[in-house]
């Protein structure tokens, strides 16, 4: 489960997601007008930059658009960091940066997720910043959403704290407007670093952002059927995060709070990736399924001091060769089409005990993996919490579908991690784009 610091510090800043717009009976989409009377719409868009097509509408400065992704060619300048979980030496990296163009949703949005693939060999990282237009017409400064790492032996992959203003402030990994402001408007910034005097290239192969702006109802309908009731993904394999409690506390405090990487994990191996023999050959060989432990290592946030930073598990996805990002769903309805498509989804939730029947348990903040739906369109997960008994034969649950939409929709806002092989393609995206 997630840490309640995390949780309790997105709350804070969280306009809670709700009522579904009415919906097509296949994709969930958003009709472009609303009707008198009915709920108001869940607005959602996420867009992306995955291909030098797509980077070049951007601008470069020491960096350039290749095959293989954005990457750093003639640095720019050179800037001295100090890495506040090192050991207080600074370093000298040469830098370069990509600024997308201004992208314009068709609504004024509260809240931001910014998620990105990259390869970041030796010692080079990113830094991944954002900024927008307040209905003021006022420009914000750039907020940082994330110093990133693969590893951890040069430099420990951070979020950074303190960046509250007067028009937003960052809740980890998401961007929040305050004091009742929106942004017209947001433009992506990547910095690309190395080590100076190295030639450790660190490069970008995607990088995108969800914008939302839902409204603040605490219920959702039942969504209807998307097509998916009776579609299991039976070999989506399930872990128990409890049975790694003790392991390893030095990252989230063991398997207790280890529901995001687990779940990760679970898709990682669901499409045949993840990590060597010998990556994990540092986790002590009488562990089970070593590959938790390791997502739980190279996901883990040391300023959130937690391992359910959204971006950094997909982003940890990424490195195995598939792509990740972090959206939001309207519902499952959304979802649905999904799982018609192959794709597990892990989706962040929170509940109280009693409110989903068979879970036994309540939570801050916890996240589990959709695996299909039942003939009644009930949802097949895969809870890593196993609260019943610490073992991975008890992980597999079917919970009811209306209960289990409000754990996820008001709470997260539907928040999902899409993570897929670039040979199997997305469900057709709806009106208002979401993936």
């Amino acid at each position: 489960m997630r840490r309640m610091s995390r949780l309790a510090v997105v709350l804070a800043g969280v306009v809670s997601a709700v009522l579904i717009a009415p919906t097509s009976p296949t994709t969930g989409a958003v009709p472009s007008a609303a009707k008198k009377g009915d709920p108001p719409p869940r607005h959602i868009v996420y867009e992306d930059y995955d291909s030098a097509a797509e980077f070049v509408t951007g601008s470069f400065d020491g960096t350039v658009a290749t095959a293989n992704g954005l990457q750093l060619t003639t640095p720019i300048g050179q800037r001295s960091y100090t890495d506040p979980f090192g050991d207080g030496s600074a370093k000298t990296y040469d830098y370069g940066t990509w600024t997308s163009p201004v992208v314009t949703p068709d609504f004024d949005y509260t809240e931001l997720i910014a998620s990105w693939n990259a390869s970041t060999p030796g010692d080079s990282w990113i830094e991944v910043n954002v900024r927008g237009t307040a209905e003021t017409g006022e420009t914000s400064k750039w907020y940082v959403l994330g110093r990133w790492t693969a590893g951890d032996q040069h430099l420990h992959r951070t979020s950074v704290s303190g960046q509250r203003d007067e028009l937003a402030t960052v809740l980890v990994d998401t961007l929040a407007t305050v004091n009742d402001h929106t942004f017209a408007d947001y433009q992506l910034r990547v910095d690309l670093y190395r080590l100076a005097g190295t030639g450790d290239t660190p490069s970008v192969r995607s990088v995108g952002a969800m914008a939302s702006n839902l409204p603040d109802n605490k219920k959702v309908p039942v969504s209807p059927s998307g097509g998916a009731w009776g579609t299991v993904l039976d070999e989506v394999p399930t872990y128990s995060q409890e049975i790694h409690i003790g392991e390893y506390p030095q990252w989230d405090g063991g398997g207790e709070a280890w529901c995001s990487p687990t779940s990760t994990a679970m898709v990682l191996d669901f499409w045949g990736m993840g990590p060597t023999d010998e990556d994990t050959a540092w986790v002590d060989p009488a562990f089970d399924d070593p590959q938790v432990d390791h997502a739980a290592r190279y996901v883990y946030d040391y300023l959130y001091d937690g391992a359910g930073n959204w971006p950094y598990n997909t982003a940890y996805a990424a490195t195995f060769g598939l792509e990740g990002f972090v959206t939001r769903l309207r519902s499952l309805t959304e979802a649905e089409q999904f799982i018609k498509a192959g794709i597990p989804l892990v989706v962040s939730m929170s509940f109280k005990k009693g409110e989903l029947d068979g879970a036994g348990y309540g939570t801050n903040g916890h996240l589990m993996v959709i695996v299909g739906f039942d003939d009644s369109g009930d949802v097949v997960v895969n809870d890593p919490a196993s609260h019943l008994i610490p073992s991975n034969d008890e992980v597999r649950f079917t919970y009811d579908r209306g209960q289990f939409e409000n754990a996820w929709i008001p709470h997260s806002g539907g928040v999902a991690y899409v993570i897929h092989p670039p040979t199997v393609p997305l469900p057709p995206r709806p009106a208002e784009a979401n993936w």
